[in-house]
C-alpha cells in the first residue's frame, strides 16, 4: 500500500503525515507513507486544497485535517 500526504509543508500537513503513521501502526499493516510538497505533484491529483490524503492513487480527502481513527477508517 502506498499512502501520499499532499500539502505544501503547512502545520496541517505535517499533522496529517504524523496522524498517518500512527493509522498504520494501529492497524498493523505495510505501508510506503510519503509525504509530497511539490505542487506540480499535487494538482496532477486534481486537488485545489490540502491537506489531501491519497492511497494507492486514489485522493480519500482533501481540504481537512483527519483524526488518526477517520484515517483508520478509511484504510478499511
Amino acid at each position: 500500500m502506498k499512502i501520499e500526504v499532499l500539502g505544501t509543508g503547512c502545520s496541517k500537513c505535517q499533522a496529517l503525515t504524523e496522524a498517518t503513521k500512527k493509522a498504520v501502526a494501529q492497524k498493523g499493516i505495510f505501508a510506503q507513507i510519503e509525504k509530497v510538497e511539490d505542487i506540480m505533484k499535487i494538482m496532477e491529483y486534481g486537488v485545489t486544497s490540502t491537506p489531501a490524503l491519497v492511497v494507492d492513487g486514489k485522493v480519500l480527502s482533501s481540504g481537512k485535517l483527519l483524526s488518526v481513527d477517520e484515517i483508520v477508517t478509511l484504510l478499511g
